[in-house]
């Protein structure tokens, strides 16, 4: 079963895809600023307009784990590195 969130726009314009597995959603429990002060969105993740994404289009293969983890990626301009 698959549901269909209502993003941010600013999701929507990075390529976000809006339908997610159910066993990916979870009930969403607001930040409490009391135990956690200062914890904005902004803080979470960068939504800003970086310019240094890159959009893959699948891992070919990887080796290695953690930090020292190496992936051979095709990318969607057609490259593989």
């Amino acid at each position: 079963n698959s549901f269909r969130v209502d993003l941010p726009a600013r999701l929507l314009q990075r390529g976000v895809h809006p339908v997610f597995h159910s066993s990916l959603l979870r009930v969403h429990v607001a930040n409490d600023d009391r135990l956690f002060p200062g914890r904005a969105e902004m803080q979470v993740a960068d939504f800003g307009e970086d310019g240094g994404e890159w959009a893959v289009e699948r891992i070919l293969s990887h080796k290695g784990k953690g930090l020292a983890a190496v992936f051979e990626i095709k990318w969607k301009a057609g490259d593989i590195t």
